[in-house]
């Protein structure tokens, strides 16, 4: 043979060998003897141990579930609720995800290799599911990062749910997954990646998360339980953002959400906790702690937008937050600087909510800017807001001294963002939109498609323009359409706004 012919035929067969050496390749217990036992028995005694005593609500047609990844001593106990429920289902095939500790890289990595072993065996992966995936987003790769070691550390989190799935259910399918990339579009990519390859209610979604990590006890409990409320309340995107801004803690903020995403294109929208419980409870030292939390996602729940804002805000609340407005901008235009962290006395001025704050002079707009997510107690919120508004908006020269006793305002105090599944559900004066599209984002609230005189359609591509997109965005499969609802708050006494006003459609 020629040189010619030799070269080719070398690279077919060295490409070959490699692909059927990958296909062989076992992803080795990498944590045994560190975060769980490494001896086989001490294992199914210690993991049976934490079955037994678990007593999770009865939750049926559970379509994902979120356990904790911590050391079993730690939060084997949480995450023994949410395995308990999968004992005498018949499951084929489970999609784990987890978040990247180890290495960061821009895209979610399906395991390359045939297996993962833990002491109890090995879980054959599914290769042709993980090609699948793989083929339905460029940020979904069939890769070993993420799952290999780097620099003598292993990814723990994805492996340390195998050893209790074996022991429920014995012998499936794994997916392996793990996230470098936790933004809002790589966790859609993959729930959407997901959903459009789950064809029967034979596969069970994994999300591997702890919740926050080393603050004193109190504080760690008040942070988790907000974690989780936007779990219940099937806010994912709010869950994302503040994650990332730091304001809440959940290590896989971005599996739960593809979890959640995946769960709500397959019909499940009902998240209810199952177990909360941190390193305090289970190990005893409450100086720095970590939060472990259990929930199952099932079908059912409320697939629209919300109903209805819930009142939050009594008379008293709503003196208190104008009075922190007014504050606010005062302090910002007379002495350009933000006013001192305001201290309410009422609970419900502590509460994260997300809030906008309008200001009208003679009824015509002359500032607005909010927090669509609960970043910050809401009297907090409203006063960052409330000076945004006055200095802020690019729309509108900042506000002058001589302005100040002209200025009217309004507070609208949001409910949590839920994704709209039907637009036929968004009804005109009850319900705000934020369509999302990539990076380019636009969000007007309830009452401003009443003053204007629109339409559900107007109100829609108005709501694109705002985000800098074409105003049939909407319709495009890219797009995403959140609706909330808002308590809208107006000063007695104060001027009407000038705009007309129409009726709800």
């Amino acid at each position: 043979m020629n040189r010619r012919r030799l070269l080719p035929a070398l690279l077919l067969f060295c490409a070959q060998a490699a692909r059927q050496a990958q296909s062989q390749r076992v992803r080795p217990a990498a944590v045994a003897d560190a975060f769980y036992p490494a001896d086989a028995k001490e294992l199914v005694r210690m993991i049976d141990g934490f079955l037994a005593a678990a007593k999770p609500p009865e939750v049926k047609e559970v379509v994902a579930l979120v356990a904790p990844h911590a050391g079993y001593l730690y939060s084997g106990g949480v995450a023994a609720h949410a395995y308990a429920l999968l004992k005498g289902r018949k499951v084929e095939r489970v999609v784990v995800i987890s978040p990247s500790h180890v290495e960061a890289f821009p895209f979610s990595a399906v395991y390359d290799g045939a297996a993962y072993a833990t002491p109890l065996g090995q879980a054959p992966v599914d290769s042709a599911f993980a090609a699948a995936l793989a083929k339905s987003s460029r940020r979904i790769q069939v890769s070993g990062r993420g799952h290999n070691p780097v620099g003598g550390r292993a990814e723990h989190a994805l492996e340390v749910q195998l050893p209790f799935l074996q022991r429920v259910l014995g012998q499936f399918k794994l997916v392996p997954i793990v996230m470098g990339d936790q933004s809002y579009e790589s966790c859609r990519a993959l729930g959407l990646a997901l959903a459009g390859n789950v064809h029967d209610g034979s596969t069970v979604l994994i999300a591997s998360s702890d919740l926050s990590h080393y603050h004193p006890y109190e504080d760690a409990v008040k942070m988790d339980r907000k974690t989780l409320r936007a779990i219940e309340e099937w806010d994912y995107l709010s869950l994302l953002r503040n994650t990332e801004a730091r304001v809440w803690e959940a290590c896989g903020a971005g599996p739960i959400a593809a979890a959640m995403i995946a769960s709500e294109r397959l019909g499940a929208r009902q998240a209810r906790i199952l177990a909360y419980a941190n390193s305090g409870d289970t190990a005893g030292d409450r100086r720095q702690v970590v939060g472990y939390g259990a929930v199952a996602i099932s079908r059912g729940g409320n697939p629209g937008p919300p109903a209805g804002a819930k009142p939050v805000i009594g008379e008293a609340e709503r003196k208190e937050l104008f009075a922190i407005a007014r504050r606010s901008v005062e302090s910002v235009v007379r002495n350009r600087k933000m006013l001192a962290d305001p201290t309410p006395a009422a609970e419900a001025l502590w509460q994260e909510r997300g809030a906008f704050v309008t200001l009208r002079e003679h009824g015509d707009l002359r500032g607005c800017i909010g927090y669509s997510a609960p970043i910050k107690p809401l009297a907090l919120t409203v006063r960052d807001v409330a000076a945004y508004a006055a200095v802020n908006d690019g729309r509108f020269r900042p506000v002058s001294r001589e302005e100040l006793p002209l200025l009217e305002y309004e507070i609208s105090v949001l409910s949590p963002l839920r994704r709209v599944l039907n637009i036929e559900e968004i009804v005109v004066g009850r319900h705000g939109l934020v369509i999302k599209q990539g990076e380019r984002e636009g969000l007007l609230l309830p009452q401003v498609p009443l003053e204007q005189g629109w339409d559900r359609k107007t109100f829609l591509e108005m709501t694109c323009d705002k985000a800098g997109l074409l105003k049939d965005a909407w319709k495009d499969p890219r797009t995403d359409i959140f609706a909330f609802t808002a308590q809208v708050l107006e000063e007695h006494g104060a001027a009407p706004p000038r705009a007309t006003q129409a009726k709800p459609r």
